[in-house]
């Protein structure tokens, strides 16, 4: 009962945690401050890493090295974003760390529905067959684009 609860709870947050990072890159790419949304974002991806380590396992998962990645970046974007106010190098070190945590969450969402989705199971059983590799290389792709276009862009902005 509790795992199915917590299962539930936990790809809730992380599909939420994923709208709402891309609302936040939507705002960093057009230079619109989203600060609610940003806030909402941070808080709702370290809830989704954080419940990660919640599922039983009897050795390290693959899935908690990424949440425990994950936690450090977004304890570095936290720190940027509101103790350091993006003041100077912040600035860069908040947008990578945004950016990077919420490719981290939709990578794991990548795997997830590689796992659990029939249809794409077929494709890639053990998820080491061309459609997963294809599809996880252009996810990697897409988010190193965005994220240098945030990058430079944010450098433009003032705080």
């Amino acid at each position: 009962m509790f795992l199915t609860f917590l299962t539930v709870v936990h790809v809730i947050v992380s599909l939420v945690g994923i709208a709402a990072g891309l609302v936040v890159l939507r705002g960093l790419l057009i230079g619109e401050s989203r600060d609610r949304w940003t806030a909402f974002f941070l808080g709702s991806t370290v809830l989704t890493s954080v419940t990660g380590f919640f599922f039983p396992t009897k050795h390290l998962m693959p899935s908690q090295i990424v949440g425990g990645v994950s936690l450090l970046i977004l304890a570095l974007a936290i720190y940027a974003r509101y103790p350091r106010r993006l003041h100077g190098a912040w600035r860069k070190v908040y947008v990578i760390g945004a950016v990077l945590a919420l490719y981290l969450n939709v990578f794991v969402g990548v795997v997830q529905a590689f796992m659990k989705t029939p249809a794409l199971r077929a494709l890639a059983p053990t998820q080491t067959e061309l459609p997963f590799k294809a599809t996880q290389l252009v996810v990697l792709a897409l988010f190193a684009a965005l994220g240098v276009a945030a990058t430079i862009r944010s450098r433009t902005q003032t705080t």
